[in-house]
């Protein structure tokens, strides 16, 4: 499939509604939008399959779901670092950045991936941070050798030391690292507990509207959670 196939996928699966909406958004980083959300993104991607090239191309359109199928049918053994650093540079801080580290995209994936997680979580820049961060919600839904446990407690203590001195937005980030790390055993789920108390409900906005704040102890004090860890 070439750019022109996947560009006729997108139009016969747009959402006028949400091109409405996207529309009325600020925070586009100048994207065009089929106004498609994620749920159809991965079935696309899905039925596309695989292909580095393919990726590359979509990524230098200028239309967000292109960029976001992009990102999700990419070669995890074919990325580099050069290339993710080209494109975190791309990301203007609009929606891209959640999904360039998270929601099934393929660099959670690649061999360099928790190198990558570490540097960026020491980086100045806020969108590398957030997609630090994104990473580490990755790992943590897994199993991974080459990541020690004791790297999760290391983010909780990065957490716990730096989350009132953050942008709001790495602020989120963090909170989405904490619930997910939060979720891997009943140590960490204590110690992400009490930083999640220590925080309380995050507060955030999607371009302008408000959104009920980001409680990350509703999360991790869950039925279905204490189930899991015999905690009930």
């Amino acid at each position: 499939m070439d750019q022109q196939a996947v560009f006729d996928l997108l139009e016969q699966n747009k959402n006028q509604r949400g091109i409405d909406n996207w529309e009325k958004m600020s925070d586009t980083g100048g994207l065009t939008s089929y106004g498609m959300g994620l749920t159809v993104h991965r079935k696309l991607a899905k039925k596309i399959g695989r292909n580095h090239e393919l990726a590359l191309s979509l990524w230098q359109t200028n239309n967000y779901d292109a960029k976001v199928i992009g990102l999700l049918i990419d070669e995890p053994k074919k990325l580099t670092m050069e290339q993710m650093e080209q494109q975190v540079e791309q990301l203007n801080g609009g929606m891209l950045v959640h999904v360039f580290s998270s929601c099934d995209a393929t660099l959670p994936r690649a061999p360099f991936a928790f190198e990558l997680a570490n540097k960026w979580l020491a980086d100045d820049d806020d969108i590398r941070r957030r997609c630090g961060f994104g990473l580490v919600y990755e790992f943590s839904k897994k199993n991974r050798k080459e990541i020690p446990e004791q790297f999760y407690f290391d983010v909780l203590e990065m957490i716990e030391n730096q989350v009132f001195d953050v942008s709001k937005r790495v602020r989120l980030a963090m909170g989405t690292a904490l619930m997910g790390v939060g979720k891997r055993s009943v140590e960490l789920n204590q110690y992400a507990l009490k930083i999640a108390r220590m925080v309380g409900p995050i507060e955030f906005s999607e371009d302008g509207q408000k959104c009920d704040p980001f409680d990350v102890e509703k999360h991790l004090t869950s039925d279905y959670l204490k189930q899991k860890l015999g905690l009930q």
